[in-house]
């Protein structure tokens, strides 16, 4: 990724590799495959001390990225404000936009013949998507969020939508784990929805996740990523430890992760989906 950047502070990065290997002391180069990364395994095996340095400090620089976000949500209040950042007053409008945009995609994909259908909430926070919007949709919706209050909230958030039933439109599982160690269960959902939380991992550990995640989805399943976007290159918040990307860094993420995109929305809000 070569597209400039820079970070909350002002600072300017003339690259993406340049900005992640300041921010995690490694550039966070996206593997093509996990083929490539198997091959290149019996060679780091014999690297030499100063590489082994090397990449044990990129190791440390790595768990404080995640540890530094994760303090920063461990301080937000576990409400929709909250998780909003100040902004609920967006909660309907979200819904709404989410709402338009796969209802259409469901009746494409699956029609109107009855099916059991299971999506994952990635990032779920307090399970507002889940509440407000996924359980409209799908008869049993897991969540997985690494912030333990956050997740104890969602649990008492949608208790009355926990009930045992093949039919019913229940939060199903609860799985308080962050995406980049993340592994779904094979073949489990029609729809992994990805909102608001991505801009938490690095590129490579972006290309990560989702070609694990592949394996979570059922034939004919897809993901959902609605992201807030950046208008070139990419833009750094080093308060929270995210990263805002342009739709040509999606683009060219996706690519490395072998997906193809079937549909885009960009609305008002500049966010995409």
């Amino acid at each position: 990724m070569d597209s400039c950047g820079f970070d909350s502070t002002g600072r300017e990065f003339s690259s993406a590799a340049e900005m992640w290997a300041h921010e995690i002391g490694v550039a966070a180069t996206a593997p093509c495959s996990a083929a490539a990364v198997a091959e290149a395994t019996p060679a780091s095996a014999a690297a030499s001390n100063g590489d082994a340095g090397e990449e044990a400090y990129g190791d440390g620089k790595r768990k404080e990225w995640y540890s530094k976000a994760i303090s920063y949500w461990q301080g937000v209040e576990a409400s929709t404000e909250g998780v909003l950042g100040g902004y609920g007053c967006v909660n309907d409008v979200d819904v709404k936009g989410s709402d338009a945009f796969l209802r259409p995609l469901l009746a494409e994909r699956f029609g109107t013949a009855r099916r059991h259908l299971v999506a994952l909430d990635c990032g779920s926070g307090i399970g507002r998507v889940t509440k407000n919007f996924l359980l409209r949709h799908f008869n049993e919706v897991d969540l997985v969020e690494p912030v333990s209050h956050f997740l104890e909230a969602a649990r008492e958030n949608l208790t009355g939508c926990m009930e045992v039933g093949q039919d019913t439109n229940k939060a199903a599982n609860f799985y308080c784990v962050p995406l980049q160690d993340f592994t779904p269960e094979e073949g489990r959902y029609d729809v992994i929805w990805i909102q608001w939380c991505i801009g938490q991992l690095p590129d490579d550990d972006f290309v990560s996740f989702f070609n694990r995640a592949k394996i979570g989805l059922k034939p004919d399943g897809f993901f959902v990523l609605k992201e807030n976007t950046a208008t070139n290159g990419f833009v750094l918040d080093k308060e929270d430890n995210s990263v805002t990307r342009s739709d040509a860094y999606f683009k060219e993420l996706f690519k490395k992760c072998g997906l193809y995109i079937h549909s885009i929305k960009v609305n008002e809000a500049n966010t995409i989906e």
